[in-house]
């Protein structure tokens, strides 16, 4: 099981550049940024979560232009998004920056995505929260065309347009790993049409992890599919708890700093993580 680190970037946080240097230095494997746009000032969907939406999301970078920080400060680091909002993204400049990232970096990208929850941030993009699925799929659909084709078109309900160029291509083939987060009635469904694993619900009990995780694998050998790999995420994490994931068989774990921490105090929950690590064996 690989072990990595998620995390916001703000103005009030740790930067990009210093964080990802942090992590590799400890020995983590990979860095995955949050992503809101914005926090409308008036909002009525609740927060999932409870209570106030926290100051760090309408506090944070871009998690394209924190993640380029982090590749240049790292040599071995894979760099994510958990999760990229793209039904509130222009699908051909996302492929565009995912491509370049990718290139850039030498092939050290992943594209953790999800639909959102906030319906008035949705809006704000234009985007009806009523159809943010079916416009998720047909916008990694119509990615993956830009990246995988020398000549790239896609036509669809929600995305059309004629054949184009657009380089670079992602230096992974036939592109970035995309995970598909989410929890819901049709997730498992729509990771097999337009994903390649699922990144898990930040918070999800562990009985419903270990639950999807097998829902999930038998849906999967029905199709006659391989297994398809699960990211979870781990907060305060302990020993125990990182042997349970690794038993279930989780690809990776990230252990969430979440709300951000100013830069010393960041340094010291990450030299606590690394020690529960290495408490495990890792």
């Amino acid at each position: 099981m690989q072990i990595g680190i998620f995390t916001g970037v703000t103005d009030e946080s740790i930067g990009p550049a210093d964080l990802a240097r942090a992590v590799e230095d400890r020995g983590f494997e990979s860095l995955f940024v949050a992503e809101h746009t914005h926090i409308p000032v008036t909002v009525g969907t609740p927060y999932p979560a409870g209570g106030d939406i926290p100051r760090d999301y309408y506090r944070n970078f871009d998690p394209f232009i924190s993640l380029a920080f982090a590749a240049a400060a790292t040599q071995r680091l894979r760099i994510g998004t958990a999760v990229a909002l793209l039904v509130q993204r222009d699908p051909i400049i996302t492929a565009k920056e995912v491509a370049s990232l990718d290139a850039a970096s030498g092939g050290r990208f992943e594209l953790g995505v999800g639909a959102g929850w906030l319906r008035e941030e949705m809006r704000n993009h234009g985007t009806d929260p009523r159809s943010r699925l079916a416009l998720q799929r047909e916008r990694l659909l119509a990615m993956t065309a830009i990246w995988t084709r020398q000549e790239a078109e896609f036509h669809g309900e929600h995305v059309d347009f004629d054949p184009l160029y657009s380089w670079p291509k992602p230096a992974q083939r036939p592109h970035p790993p995309v995970w598909l987060g989410g929890w819901g009635p049709s997730t498992h469904e729509r990771i097999l049409d337009h994903a390649d694993g699922w990144l898990a619900p930040v918070g999800i009990p562990f009985a419903e992890l270990e639950r999807g995780v097998h829902e999930l694998r038998a849906l999967a050998d029905r199709r006659g599919r391989p297994p398809v790999p699960v990211i979870a995420t781990l907060f305060d994490p302990a020993p125990r708890d990182l042997a349970r994931l690794a038993e279930l068989g989780i690809h990776r774990t990230l252990l969430g700093i979440v709300p951000v921490l100013p830069p010393d105090a960041a340094q010291r929950e990450l030299d606590r993580f690394a020690d529960v690590v290495h408490e495990l064996g890792g």
